[in-house]
């Protein structure tokens, strides 16, 4: 017989719903109260179709009441919004919302049987009417009927039958238990089963729509074998879906049992599909060929040897595992569980969360369970892979080897692309599949400290230098280090942790001098860097002997191995002290001078030399050519000279190829922390990471937000590649040195010329924010070194408009020189050569012989020398910026420091000219200040914004690069 095609409707597949189809109800059904008489009218529920549209419809309407308790007319619609904004009962609001809901328009939606079911619920206890609209289209007495309503359980089975020459298909429609004829039922508005006067609502739409095919077509079909097939295939296939089908007359057998060998295999599978905003999750068995929805009826079966169709009974047991563990993973599945669904459903925003979907398929997958379409949801990029990280770390020649494997099932990020996400701060891993990896968070930082302390060799491997071997075991973990680098770590913390305790070695039989204890001790510990082939920075104080550590460590280096070239870089007035020093302490080794007009621009010559010595100036021309010389050492002088990553020099200086680094410097740090970081990854490269993360991590840190963790970090970091000696440590033996600050009252007229300056300029301060006199930080300097030139003598600041030209600080300094010079030498320092020129007028005048150096003079050295040996040349004037490092000049003993600096880092460098191994006599230093002005108060602010960082390098720094506007103000007040 002829017969429509069942179509498998959905309801509408907007997730939503939680029913209670196939179990009792546990809502009280709700039967129709008797009309209350009291105040001659009653409110009931009258449920029809809508006037307009083919929509179920509800009103609330009070009907008045006969004497006998009939409704009658004169009704009234009541606005049942008005009932909610007085009612605060959960059940009772969702009640009047349902009424709200269905006596308007509305669009149909899954979502509808949950408000049914509110409505139905009834907790206020009206009664129920039907309208007919075939009285009247129109509400009223006559036009309605009471009805008793109920959410019921709905059991629908379909029966199939075969005989000898046809199948038979029936229906059986139970409700409740009760078996129901289905002549003898109604189905009104897609969701009530109507029986006699009872409305039934049915929260399972599919079994209403079984009911409804057998309505259309009879409540009992007959088909031919032929027939059957097609009708098997076209509609009982998607019937059975969401309703039981029963084929008595085929033989039974149990999945998994052995007994069917093409279905004992089972295999789980998730099935995930893009629902516009949600993700539905769609848990299925496959069984040998053959798919079944775990949430679905669907019958399994399969052909004996003898091809006779027989029904598999579904695995119960393997089928309750997997629902059980799907309602582990979200709250909101053990009530979906009730819907006429076959998946459960997540918000997709919910769904592609990390912490949620990572751990839930991780789950999934430990049960062997297949996932099938994550990476076909609309918009979504993410790997569905947690994060496997393997690392193993292996010795190098020069550097430690990180393998760092980072897996996302089977594909692999890059260091580069982690460390792109790293630098991003985003847990988001590009892969080279277009998906994105998701990166744990306690694996951010990590990272990112491996990223701070290496390189990346290659895609899987980073390069730690062997210098952050204190490091290596805080960034990784034991069983991460292979037993070689574990125990390498071990030997450089041995012989690295205390330099005290190195083993003595013999001193060059060539050095022709007598090391001291501590100089001894210096030499033991450059020697124990080259056997490890690190860098470092000898940084004793001024004075302390550090050249001749380093002749004895050259003579060392060419009595342990092959004859190699070694080169020396130093400032061009220091090269010839350098050259002397060699000739006097190490005669044996062959020095040659690279520097000058004349000199050969050749590397050939070299190789018949030892040391070759050379100016940052000579250094930066010729690099093009000294790159390609591969020398032993190469040994930086007074290294702050490279302290600015971007200049010239340091550039020039890490581009020459040397086996190994060493620097010197009295004040590696002149400035501020980030003075360290050029002159480290020159000596010891690797050590401080890339110059942003030290920027970010340590200079930044320390020298603005004075963070003890960094300074401390960063201390434990170069502590084993620096050596520091002060003199109150190691040089006891020198004479006492003896500081004093000698006050100058500035004559009226020179205090007038001073006001006015310093009016100005606190004028300009007071009208700038901070952030503006950021931007004015030259304006203000030039402003503030006018007033010191002032105080010097206001002939200075070279302004027509003040013709006064007297100096108080020259007439002091000239009365203590004449007092003085008869038995003392004297050093006279000023940053000013201008004033230096004025004191050397009013030295000719009074006829005191005197030297001056500033960078103009030429013959450095004999001026130097004459100065030292000349018992009739009492005075060497001297610049501090040409003289503040590397001159010998303990000839003196008196130091004048005409105008104090910012820096006192820089004065102690100046007074060390003459307090230093070698000195006899008792030193006194004299600061000259004039009073109440800009220089008494860069004193107090030194004392109170620059400490001393012992932690660190034992220097000062710059105090200018830490004022604030209040600071300024301050050095301006009046």
């Amino acid at each position: 017989m002829p017969y429509p095609t069942f179509e498998n409707a959905l309801p509408d597949d907007a997730p939503g719903g939680s029913g209670k189809s196939g179990k009792e109800s546990s809502y009280k059904v709700a039967t129709p109260l008797l009309p209350a008489v009291a105040g001659r009218a009653t409110r009931v529920v009258v449920i029809g179709r809508h006037k307009y549209y083919s929509l179920f419809s509800v009103q609330l309407v009070e009907f008045p009441l006969s004497t006998d308790g009939a409704l009658k007319s004169g009704m009234q619609v009541l606005k049942p919004m008005d009932l909610v904004w007085s009612n605060s009962h959960p059940d009772e609001l969702k009640f009047y919302l349902a009424v709200i809901k269905f006596q308007s328009l509305y669009e149909k939606s899954a979502r509808d049987v949950e408000s049914l079911k509110a409505l139905v619920k009834n907790p206020v206890g009206y009664a129920f009417y039907a309208h007919d609209h075939n009285v009247s289209e129109k509400v009223s007495h006559r036009s309605v009927s009471p009805i008793k309503i109920s959410l019921s359980e709905i059991k629908i089975v379909v029966v199939v039958n075969r005989e000898h020459t046809h199948y038979t298909i029936d229906c059986e429609l139970s409700v409740n238990g009760a078996r129901h004829p289905l002549p003898r039922v109604d189905i009104q508005y897609d969701y009530f089963v109507v029986s006699e006067n009872r409305w039934h609502l049915c929260d399972n739409v599919h079994a209403l729509n079984v009911l409804s095919y057998f309505k259309e077509c009879g409540d009992s079909l007959t088909l031919s074998y032929d027939a059957f097939k097609t009708f098997q295939h076209d509609v009982l296939a998607k019937m059975e879906l969401h309703t039981t089908i029963e084929y008595p007359y085929l033989n039974k057998t149990v999945a998994g049992t052995g007994t069917v060998e093409d279905v004992d295999d089972l295999e789980k599978i998730i099935y995930l599909m893009d629902q516009d905003t949600h993700v539905s999750i769609n848990p299925v068995i496959r069984y040998g060929n053959t798919e079944i929805p775990v949430l679905s009826k669907k019958q399994l079966y399969t052909e004996d040897t003898e091809g006779n169709r027989i029904k598999v009974e579904r695995n119960e047991h393997a089928e309750d595992e997997f629902i059980a563990l799907l309602l582990k993973q979200h709250p909101d599945f053990m009530e979906q569980l009730d819907d006429p669904l076959l998946y459960f459903y997540v918000n997709k925003k919910s769904f592609l969360d990390a912490d949620w979907f990572l751990p839930a398929f991780e789950d999934w997958r430990k049960h062997n369970i297949t996932i099938l379409g994550f990476n076909t949801l609309k918009g979504n990029t993410l790997n569905p892979n947690k994060a496997t990280i393997n690392i193993i770390v292996n010795s190098g020649i020069n550097w430690f080897n990180t393998k760092i494997s980072v897996a996302f099932g089977k594909t692999k990020a890059s260091l580069r692309e982690i460390q792109r996400a790293v630098k991003r701060k985003s847990k988001f891993v590009q892969l080279d599949d277009g998906t994105q990896g998701i990166i744990p968070a306690e694996w951010i930082q990590k990272f990112s400290s491996y990223f701070e302390a290496g390189e990346i060799l290659d895609e899987q491997t980073l390069q730690t230098s062997k210098m952050n071997y204190s490091h290596l075991s805080q960034l990784y973990t034991e069983a991460e280090l292979d037993d070689e680098v574990r125990a390498e770590i071990q030997n450089y913390k041995a012989a690295l942790g205390n330099v005290a305790t190195l083993k003595p070695i013999h001193v060059p039989e060539k050095l022709t001098a007598q090391l001291r204890p501590y100089q001894l001790t210096g030499l033991n510990w450059l020697n124990i860097l080259d056997e490890m082939r690190f860098g470092g920075c000898l940084a004793d104080d001024m004075g302390l002997g550090k050249s001749i550590q380093i002749i004895a460590f050259m003579l060392m280096l060419r009595e342990k191995r092959a004859p190699e070239t070694h080169l020396l870089v130093a400032p061009t007035t220091l090269l010839y002290s350098w050259l002397d020093e060699f000739r006097k302490f190490a005669p044996s080794l062959s020095i040659h001078v690279h520097h000058g007009g004349s000199r050969a621009k050749q590397t050939t010559r070299f190789d018949s030399f030892d040391v070759i010595l050379t100016s940052y100036g000579t250094l930066v021309s010729d690099i093009n050519f000294l790159r390609k010389y591969a020398f032993g050492y190469a040994i930086l002088d007074e290294s702050q000279n490279i302290k600015n990553p971007s200049s010239q020099r340091y550039k020039a200086a890490r581009l020459l190829h040397s086996r190994n680094r060493i620097i010197l410097s009295g004040t590696p740090v002149e400035n501020n922390t980030f003075d360290l970081y050029a002159q480290f990854s020159f000596a010891c490269p690797g050590l401080l990471g890339n110059r942003r993360n030290f920027r970010d991590l340590y200079a930044t840190s320390i020298d603005k937000f004075k963070n003890k963790r960094s300074l401390l970090t960063l201390q434990s970091k170069i502590t084993p590649f620096m050596l520091r000696r002060t003199k109150q440590e190691v040089a006891k033996d020198l004479p006492k040195k003896t500081e004093m600050v000698l006050y100058c009252e500035m004559s009226e007229p020179q205090r007038a010329v001073y006001a006015t300056y310093e009016k100005e300029l606190r004028d300009f301060i007071e009208s700038r924010n901070e952030d503006d006199l950021a931007k004015s930080t030259i304006h203000i300097l030039k402003g503030l070194t006018q007033l010191r030139q002032i105080c010097n003598s206001p002939s200075l600041v070279a302004d027509d408009a003040f013709a006064e030209d007297h100096s108080t600080k020259i007439d002091v300094l000239l009365e203590r020189i004449q007092m003085l010079s008869r038995h003392h030498k004297i050093l006279v320092f000023s940053q000013f050569v201008s004033m230096l020129e004025l004191i050397k007028s009013r030295l000719d005048v009074h006829q005191i012989p005197h030297a001056m150096l500033t960078g103009k003079t030429r013959n450095r050295d004999r001026v130097i020398d004459t100065f030292q040996n000349d018992a009739s040349l009492r005075v060497f004037l001297i610049s501090l910026k040409t003289g503040g490092t590397g001159l010998n000049l303990t000839a003196a003993d008196y130091v004048f420091i005409v105008d104090p600096w910012w820096n006192p880092a820089v004065e102690n460098q100046a007074i060390d000219r003459v307090y230093r191994i070698g000195q006899q006599n008792n030193v006194v230093a004299v600061r000259l200040i004039c009073k109440d002005t800009v220089e008494e108060k860069m004193m107090v602010l030194q004392e109170s914004k620059t400490k001393l960082s012992a932690d660190l390098i034992d220097t000062d720094k710059n105090i200018f690069s830490m004022l604030h506007r209040n600071d300024f103000l301050a050095l301006t007040d009046r």
